[in-house]
């Protein structure tokens, strides 16, 4: 028979059941900065992630100020230009080649509540091109994070890479911060390289988004479902 839980432990697990369960996309961020030494934190305990003969294939490039704004405006305007994005590609493919459902009804159901949210339709392809690119402001973020990976790690780094990324989504959520983790951002990875003067050896994984979330904007009152436990786990005795 196990022992009951005491009220400490009790809490700590609340603590972690919360931190996790209201992380979430956030698309719009209050201009309010975060002190460097919580970033400092945010990362430091993030960095707990397992990973495989302890190899830690991370690596993190902090933005803020000119630094992040400067990027902003490249990305921006690589966007806004289509000969100019045409020249763009990602160095990897983070979506599946050919959609089938499931996973084509979840990404639409959430495509559609979200531009529902800000009121854009289903038609209307100039503002939905605008609210894409509001990803390479980093949503107004204080802080934006562009995480890379060295070009020959193999697939057990990228699942380890994974459990980082969560931690810093989960640590920033404990000390009331939100995040938005953004693929977009390997599209336009040959201008994130210049910009941040990466190394050849590095690869742009993805772009992240950390501050604290504007609580009256409509978008980030969306909630996505996520589908019981019956229906993604087996049970065997």
């Amino acid at each position: 028979m196990s022992e009951p839980e005491s009220s400490s432990s009790t809490a700590s697990i609340a603590a972690v059941d919360a931190a996790i369960t209201t992380r979430r996309a956030v698309r719009a961020f209050l201009p309010t900065a975060v002190p460097r030494a919580t970033i400092e934190r945010i990362l430091e305990v993030a960095s707990r992630a397992p990973s495989g003969s302890n190899t830690q294939p991370w690596h993190v490039y902090v933005l803020t100020g000119e630094a992040k704004s400067a990027l902003s405006r490249k990305l921006l305007a690589a966007h806004d230009d289509p000969a100019e994005r045409a020249k763009h590609t990602e160095e990897y493919a983070y979506y599946p080649l050919a959609w089938r459902s499931p996973y084509v009804d979840r990404r639409r159901k959430l495509g559609w509540d979200m531009y529902g949210m800000l009121g854009i339709g289903k038609g209307d392809r100039q503002r939905m091109h605008e609210q894409q690119g509001r990803n390479y402001l980093f949503f107004d973020a204080p802080v934006g994070l562009i995480f890379t990976i060295d070009r020959d790690m193999e697939q057990g780094g990228w699942l380890d890479y994974g459990t980082f990324l969560q931690n810093v989504m989960v640590a920033a959520r404990a000390r009331g911060l939100d995040t938005c983790p953004q693929q977009s951002f390997t599209v336009f990875h040959r201008i994130i390289e210049e910009h941040l003067q990466m190394p050849d050896h590095e690869m742009v994984v993805c772009g992240m988004s950390l501050g604290w979330a504007d609580p009256d904007a409509a978008v980030n009152r969306l909630v996505t479902e996520r589908v019981p436990v019956s229906e993604f786990a087996r049970f065997l005795d």
